[in-house]
């Protein structure tokens, strides 16, 4: 009798729900996305998506979680990025669990997806939207190749300094590189790069992508955004081929890596009618 006690102690305590916090907008949508949204008893200011997370306690900021706010809430389970490292450590020494995971590149977001869905018990759920995803990978390979794409991030309507862009230490590069395509920006410094006009000009991207979600909150057009770029002696400017992504899950990497995918499928499939076509007209003039 007492051995058959354990045994549904050990079984109830395996499957009683978590009081995780969620300690980015990513961990935080990762854990929606695997069903297990209702468990999260805080999360930080940022964590926006599903609406549901708004209404979650927040325990601060991206870089400046408190301690004593997590304590508070009483979690089993703190997830968190590599960032928050001191943080961890502080909370190993108070005995909560904690699991650190990794989003730089886009093997990191897939094995991030998959830990989460096994501590959390969800593995069958994280293996279906690594699914998705690579098939979303799959769709975008060589519908053009051997471009140069720049990704931009921010609201710039001037390009005379710190134009902020994705480096090769995101996973922005490998889905660049998954499509047959080149980073515009080839450098292996490590933090964000940071460019100005010459910088931009030396490059010369053929396609540049601009990263600006809340563009109706910042009063800004899409023609705001733009215009500075026409204005550059670059390959994109000549072509037009200047584009906004004005969508908040863009920057975020979690399950909903999918939507940026596929958005930027779209913008390879334009360049290729557009300026494909372009091309191959001039070239039917000159013979």
């Amino acid at each position: 009798m007492v051995k058959l006690f354990l045994f549904f102690a050990i079984v109830v305590n395996i499957f009683a729900n978590e009081r995780i916090i969620a300690l980015s907008p990513s961990v935080n949508e990762i854990v929606f996305a695997l069903g297990k949204g209702d468990e999260i008893v805080g999360n930080t200011t940022y964590c926006t998506f599903p609406k549901a997370s708004v209404d979650i306690a927040k325990v601060g900021g991206y870089f400046n979680p408190s301690l004593e706010k997590i304590v508070a809430l009483g979690p089993t389970l703190v997830i968190m990025q590599h960032n928050n490292y001191k943080l961890n450590q502080k909370l190993q020494k108070l005995n909560i669990k904690t699991k650190l995971i990794n989003i730089d590149k886009l093997s990191d977001i897939k094995e991030s997806i998959i830990s989460i869905g096994e501590v959390l018990h969800e593995k069958g759920k994280a293996n279906s939207i690594m699914e998705d995803i690579n098939t979303e990978l799959s769709k975008i390979k060589n519908i053009i190749k051997n471009k140069k794409i720049l990704i931009v991030f921010g609201h710039n309507i001037s390009l005379a300094s710190r134009v902020f862009v994705a480096g090769q230490n995101l996973y922005f590069d490998d889905i660049i590189n998954e499509s047959g395509n080149i980073n515009a920006l080839q450098s292996q410094r490590k933090g964000q790069p940071v460019l100005n006009m010459e910088n931009i000009i030396a490059i010369n991207p053929d396609i540049v992508i601009l990263l600006a979600h809340s563009m109706k909150e910042k009063g800004l057009s899409r023609n705001d955004l733009i215009n500075p770029w026409l204005e550059l002696p670059i390959n994109a400017a000549k072509t037009n081929s200047i584009y906004i992504e004005n969508k908040l899950y863009a920057g975020i990497p979690s399950d909903r890596l999918v939507y940026f995918l596929k958005d930027y499928q779209g913008i390879l499939n334009d360049y290729k009618k557009t300026v494909g076509s372009t091309k191959e007209l001039k070239s039917e003039t000159n013979e």
